[in-house]
């Protein structure tokens, strides 16, 4: 049986994922993620029947919102990556960055420029260690100041 529990936190994820101010694509597994605690946290239910939610859930991310697009995204998102560390060490994550990397044909030279660049991004060292880009972490692209991930 699905309840409230479930269906308030999908519903917010769907007005954000489908309305008339869309989040930028490196939000999209933030909000997920955020849904799935908030269901598991809030609710009644024991962990057998909201995993059984979390299924239903999944097969439906899987088919329409679960693509390495939205990972490299999420990987990209300062204000995200820096908040929480873990998107840099997520392995689907990591590995929808270095397809995504693969997929534009560059030269192996290019390519290993793009590693040493993204191990500045992970380590916030060089130009992502600055003051200045570290205060623009929350208010610069691809971040969304009006965005509000709190499910």
């Amino acid at each position: 049986m699905i309840n409230a529990f479930v269906t308030r936190p999908l519903v917010k994820v769907l007005r954000i994922v489908d309305g008339e101010k869309k989040p930028h694509v490196g939000y999209i597994y933030e909000v997920m993620d955020r849904a799935k605690e908030t269901i598991a946290k809030s609710s009644s239910m024991k962990k057998k029947e909201y995993n059984k939610a979390f299924g239903y859930i999944d097969r439906r991310w899987d088919c329409q919102l679960h693509k390495p697009l939205h990972a490299l995204g999420y990987f990209l998102n300062m204000e995200l990556h820096y908040d929480n560390p873990e998107t840099s060490t997520c392995d689907e994550v990591i590995k929808s960055l270095y397809d995504r990397i693969a997929r534009l044909n560059l030269d192996i030279e290019t390519q290993d420029k793009i590693i040493i660049e993204i191990k500045l991004y992970r380590n916030a060292h060089g130009p992502f260690g600055l003051p200045a880009t570290i205060r623009q972490r929350k208010t610069r692209s691809p971040s969304i100041k009006s965005f509000n991930t709190t499910i």
